[in-house]
This record gives structure tokens, C-alpha cells and sequence, in this order.
């Protein structure tokens, strides 16, 4: 008998997108990271008796701040350039084998990464004042705090390759202010080679880098994009 429009189906007023609209716009990027390692226990290590078993425990957060280059080729397709730089901490603790208690000293590695993140977004539709999208790509870091020598006033006794390459993927919601984009984006990135240095380690201490077979980097972004 009665009739009413629901407030969740009106059209609202779309904030104007010029920006959006253009073949290329520039923007910033600030975030917040969690660096971790995935580490593969050395078997031939714990098959000669050894009892040191390396683990990330902990994630410690870190930051990222870049600049966003996007040029749109089509319609639902950009191509994203974000160079920047982030900082973070990772640290490896080693375990019993036998008992799983904690043993040694805890490895705290620091990382400064330079960054060249080239990625591909796919947008989706736009609702009202908000698009979804995927994202994926290469990323190129390079680490200003990787050792080349092991410091002599800390207990640090693995080194890190300072570049690697990663591959990247996400999702994120595009939101339309009056005046500006702001884009809220998760994503996971991940390292292709191995980062750690196998030498001959500190004389004394090579349990914890004979404890390693291979270790690779691991990343997860939360980011805030301004366009």
C-alpha cells in the first residue's frame, strides 16, 4: 500500500575526478609495514647433530614513504610507478631443537630499502564516491643497511644481501573527495632470491648462519595514497 526509496539506492553526488580523468597524475604515499623472513632450516645442520632452529617470532612495524607517478593507458587499467623508501626491523630468534627454548642471541636486522615498485591496477566500477581494485607487480629494493662487514660492537652474526627483487600483490578502495583521491591499499610482497650471505660466518658463531639453508624476504604494506 505505501511506496519509499531506500536511502542505500539513491544516487549520490559524485565528487568531481579530473584528476582521475587525466592521462597521467601525481601523488604521495605514506604506510606502514611488517617485514618478516621465510626461513628454511638447514637439514643437513640438524642432521650433523646441530640444535639451533632459526624462527621469526616477532613482527615489528616499520614505514614507508613514496611518491606516486600513474599514467591511465584505458579506462580501467593504470600503470603505477611509486618510488620511496622504508625502514623496518626483523629479528630471528633461535630455538632448542630438541626442547624448543629459546638459546643465542636474537638476531635484530635492519633494513633501509630504497624502492622502485612498478605495478599494474585494474579499477572496477566506480559507486558513488568509492572503486575497488587489484593491484600487482615488480618491486626492486635496495638496502642501505645491508652489512658488508659483521659489526664488531653488536652480537649480529648474519649478513643480508642488500637487493633483491619482489613480487607484489593487493587490493585496495579508491575513495573520492572533494578535492583530492584517497586511496586505502593492502599488499603482500616477496622476495625471489636468497638474502642471506653464506661465508664462512664469525669464527665461533657459525651456528646461526650454518643453522639457515635459505632465507627469503617477506613483506606486508598497508598504504594511504594521496592523488
Amino acid at each position: 500500500m505505501f511506496s519509499a526509496d531506500l536511502f542505500s539506492q539513491k544516487q549520490k553526488p559524485k565528487n568531481d575526478s579530473w584528476y582521475d580523468d587525466k592521462s597521467l597524475h601525481f601523488g604521495f604515499s605514506l604506510g606502514t609495514n611488517l617485514m618478516d623472513f621465510d626461513i628454511t632450516p638447514s637439514q643437513k645442520y640438524l642432521s650433523d647433530g646441530g640444535n639451533y632452529f632459526p624462527e621469526v617470532s616477532f613482527l615489528n612495524p616499520g614505514i614507508n614513504i613514496q611518491t606516486v607517478i600513474n599514467w591511465r593507458p584505458a579506462k580501467y587499467i593504470d600503470l603505477r610507478f611509486l618510488p620511496g623508501v622504508s625502514f623496518g626491523q626483523r629479528s630471528v630468534h633461535y630455538y632448542d631443537y630438541k626442547d624448543s627454548t629459546e638459546i643465542g642471541e636474537i638476531q635484530r636486522l635492519q633494513s633501509s630499502f630504497l624502492e622502485f615498485p612498478l605495478l599494474v591496477k585494474l579499477k572496477g566500477d566506480r559507486l558513488n564516491n568509492v572503486r575497488p581494485y587489484v593491484i600487482g607487480g615488480l618491486n626492486y629494493r635496495y638496502d642501505l643497511a645491508g652489512k658488508i662487514e659483521y659489526p664488531e660492537s653488536e652480537n649480529i652474526y648474519l649478513r643480508l644481501k642488500r637487493s633483491d627483487l619482489y613480487y607484489e600483490a593487493g587490493a585496495g578502495l579508491d575513495f573520492y573527495l572533494p578535492f583530492f583521491k584517497l586511496s586505502v591499499e593492502i599488499k603482500t610482497s616477496r622476495g625471489l632470491r636468497d638474502i642471506l650471505w653464506h661465508d664462512e660466518g664469525v669464527s665461533g658463531k657459525t651456528q646461526y648462519l650454518d643453522a639457515i639453508e635459505k632465507m627469503q624476504s617477506r613483506i606486508w604494506v598497508v598504504s594511504f595514497h594521496f592523488e
